[in-house]
């Protein structure tokens, strides 16, 4: 396969879930700065419900990636996790809009963390990959479609900004190439493997934004 030819392709075979993912009315009103105090409040509860489950999975591709050079960007990017102005983002944000840190967990929600844990517990490498990959890739996909002036309002600007620019760009150049790295050496049953992960999770991403307009 050439170079970024399995992850394309999974994006691929995931149409139009994808587009409509990146493209979702709900993205496009954060990149604009209007979406509604009780919607973005709603939508950050439910995916701050996600740290713990993300976190458990990054540790998984720690323990589980077949090289140390893979290994390390994993490692890192874990160790921000808990430091990093995402956590104080959502700590903020959620303040600003009256919203909790606990919120009992929408059905999306559940679903998606029963994702995480399932392809966690399997100690799966290229699944593992292929879940991460998606909740990074598509986020930069609509966050990359923003244009300036970003929003002034920090819950709309800041969310933005923690998903695009250089940083993030090469964590999912990174997965990307993780991805097509691995590819490269799998056979079509387990092509198709990956597949049915990443087009779920795919499938949740937009059921996630469609909870938070509903």
């Amino acid at each position: 396969m050439s170079e970024r030819a399995f992850s394309e392709w999974l994006r691929r075979q995931c149409e139009p879930e994808w587009t409509a993912v990146v493209t979702h009315p709900f993205a496009t009103a954060i990149t604009e700065g209007t979406v509604a105090d009780d919607a973005m409040r709603r939508y950050l509860e439910q995916d701050f419900q996600f740290v713990d489950s993300f976190t458990a999975l990054l540790g998984a591709a720690v323990a589980s990636a077949d090289t140390f050079e893979a290994r390390v960007p994993y490692g890192r990017f874990l160790g921000q996790v808990a430091t990093t102005e995402e956590k104080t983002y959502f700590h903020r944000a959620l303040a600003e809009l009256d919203g909790r840190t606990e919120a009992p967990l929408e059905p999306v929600t559940a679903a998606f963390r029963e994702l995480m844990d399932e392809v966690r517990a399997t100690q799966d490498y290229p699944l593992i990959a292929a879940v991460l990959c998606v909740a990074e890739w598509c986020y930069l996909g609509w966050a990359s479609r923003a244009t300036a002036p970003l929003p002034e309002r920090f819950v709309h600007r800041e969310w933005i900004e923690l998903h695009e620019g250089a940083e993030f760009r090469a964590w999912v150049a990174f997965l990307r190439g993780e991805l097509d790295r691995l590819g490269a050496d799998l056979d079509e049953e387990r092509r198709q493997e990956v597949l049915r992960v990443f087009r779920r999770a795919v499938e949740l991403e937009r059921a996630f934004f469609d909870m938070a307009t509903g």
